[in-house]
């Protein structure tokens, strides 16, 4: 008589039916209650079906492609052969073991398609390899089209960039070998989790969905990121000025002030410690000011671009001039705050101010003829809807802010996300940077209008008399002051060739430095990571390619070379200062403020 056979363990697992019956109960519930408020909010606001005006672009771009039906059908033609030569592949490796080349390979550096499954199973090959020629033809379709109006064509690439990466099969549960797996192995777990992660993100979001993109609970503002010591001396309603304790006995004479973005929050300077450019500064012997602007709402809604200046950089150095008795600072401007800074010093060079000795600039934008895909949003037809919504609100949210931020990257910033937290159900990992990067700022309505119309849309801060601050007409030739531009190569906020152009507007000497990586890495790099190497170049020829052509090549951090340049400015040395002992200036409270950990 034979054995029994062993019970074979099923390697499906299926889930509890009580905890899935209370799960999606608990789902319905709150889907029921996101969906009311929505709908109760839209007929409140009214609905814009097309805030972007991405039909308009669309439809003159098939206008110019349907005046051409030969290009449309050749582009067709080749499809239709790419495909007919997959099908044959596939065939080839699914009936005899073969092994063709690809039609069509991905970028190896494309995460979408890392799992081994991708390659190595027919079938998801196979899907894999149709949508990359089907991206292709689209993306050849809509780049190729004749006589299409530049901003138009602009528009129609990067909306359709955005179409064919929200399509990919990576982000469907059914042609996704890794969430496939992971649901064969969880009995369906993961996707009821990732319906919970949904859920609790829409409803931070109050019914818009903001995508958790890192572990929130795992970082506090003022204990494990931006916690380099230091006190609030000063503060208005746009900003909070704080002073940052010495790390050295004796300290450079002229202090240190430093302008962030009010898009962003200031710890993107003061991350942790390994990372932070504000600690780094103060161990090199640098009295270092930080403005924290405000987390304006509607009460803020009048103040501009003007105000940010009268409050914002001339206040703090009337504080900084009052606390060290020093009559002039060394200033950096960091991307918008930059833009600010070169303002400012037209202003100060019209008005016979000479407190800020030199200016440094992070990936800053003076010139924004090309201010790349950013540029996108910025039509009348656009514009004008943005600043209607932001009448009604005083402010633009700054949830909105991000998400356009977000869409320049959206395979790494918006859909590794959407698979990771809603098909495999996982929760996203503690990373410092992308809790920065979700810990967004809102703009003002007055302000914001200004910026984008007179920077942006008109380009008026890079000519003579174009902007005016206070009423005095701005003339960035006007500038004598020495000047240190700091860009990054990868940059896709304030590309490099943009920056370098407008740096050559500045009537004093400048230095050009070019990084390696993109519009946080390249700047937040510290010496001791031994990552990216930067450019130098001690001529400013017209041409950006020109420069690069003949530039240097210098391994790791740009820090160092800041260091030396600022320290050739002026190298006289004092005793150390502590923050909240200068008369009138006692310590408000402890740095970072209560300014930088107001929510949006």
């Amino acid at each position: 008589m034979n054995a029994p056979m062993p019970s074979k363990e099923p390697d499906i697992k299926l889930p509890d039916p009580g905890e899935l019956s209370r799960s999606m109960a608990d789902i319905a519930a709150r889907s029921q209650k996101l969906v009311a408020e929505w709908m109760k909010r839209q007929a409140a606001e009214g609905m814009d079906m097309d805030p972007l005006n991405i039909s308009g672009a669309f439809m003159e771009m098939t206008a110019k492609l349907l005046s051409n039906p030969s290009q449309l059908m050749e582009a067709q033609i080749g499809l239709w052969r790419d495909y007919m030569t997959l099908w044959q592949n596939t065939a080839r490796r699914i009936w005899s073991g073969e092994d063709p080349e690809p039609v069509i390979g991905h970028d190896p550096k494309d995460k979408r398609f890392a799992d081994p499954a991708w390659r190595q199973n027919e079938i998801f090959d196979f899907i894999k390899q149709s949508y990359l020629l089907s991206a292709r033809y689209i993306n050849d379709v809509v780049t190729q089209v004749d006589g299409l109006d530049p901003k138009t064509a602009q528009k129609v690439d990067f909306y359709a960039r955005q179409f064919i990466n929200a399509l990919s099969p990576s982000n469907f549960a059914l042609t996704n070998p890794e969430v496939l797996r992971k649901t064969r192995e969880t009995g369906g777990e993961n996707l009821v989790r990732g319906l919970n992660n949904l859920l609790n993100d829409l409803e931070q979001g109050r019914g818009k969905l903001r995508i958790r993109m890192t572990d929130t609970d795992a970082f506090h503002v003022g204990e494990n990121i931006a916690a380099s010591p230091g006190k609030v001396v000063y503060q208005n309603d746009l900003m909070q000025l704080i002073q940052y304790s010495p790390a050295t006995e004796h300290v450079l004479a002229r202090p240190l002030l430093i302008l962030p973005p009010w898009i962003n929050k200031f710890y993107i300077l003061d991350l942790r410690a390994k990372n932070s450019l504000v600690r780094w500064l103060v161990s090199q012997g640098h009295t270092v000011f930080m403005v924290s602007w405000v987390n304006p709402d509607e009460h803020l809604a009048d103040k501009n671009f003007d105000d940010y200046m009268q409050e914002g950089v001339l206040a703090a150095l009337d504080a900084i001039e009052r606390i060290t008795k020093q009559p002039q600072v060394n200033a950096i401007g960091y991307c918008l705050g930059g833009t600010l800074l070169a303002s400012t010093l037209g202003y100060m060079a019209r008005m016979g101010d000479e407190r800020i000795a030199s200016a440094t600039f992070f990936v800053t934008l003076t010139d924004f003829s090309d201010s790349g895909e950013l540029g996108i949003f910025i039509d009348e037809e656009q514009l004008s809807s943005l600043e209607d919504k932001m009448t009604r609100r005083g402010y633009l949210d700054g949830g909105e802010m991000s998400t356009t931020f977000n869409m320049l990257r959206a395979n790494d910033l918006i859909w590794s996300f959407v698979v990771n937290n809603y098909l495999l159900g996982q929760e996203p990992f503690p990373f410092d940077l992308l809790y920065w990067n979700s810990d967004s700022t809102r703009m003002p309505a007055a302000m914001h209008s200004f910026y984008l119309r007179n920077m942006y849309q008109k380009n008026l801060l890079s000519m003579p008399g174009g902007i005016f601050m206070k009423g005095v007409p701005i003339d960035l030739g006007q500038v004598k002051v020495p000047c240190y531009f700091l860009s990054c190569r990868e940059d896709h906020i304030a590309p490099w060739m943009s920056t370098y152009k407008g740096a050559r507007n500045f009537g004093g000497k400048v230095r050009f430095v070019l990084a390696a990586s993109g519009h946080i890495a390249g700047v937040v790099n510290p010496p001791e990571g031994g990552k990216y190497n930067h450019f130098i170049n001690q001529h400013m020829p017209e041409s950006p390619d020109e420069w690069l052509a003949s530039a240097t090549e210098i391994g790791g951090s740009w820090w160092p070379d800041w260091q030396r340049w600022a320290t050739a400015q002026n190298s006289e040395k004092v005793p150390a200062r502590e923050p909240g002992k200068a008369r009138g200036f006692k310590a408000l409270e402890d740095a970072p403020g209560s300014y930088v950990k107001v929510k949006s």
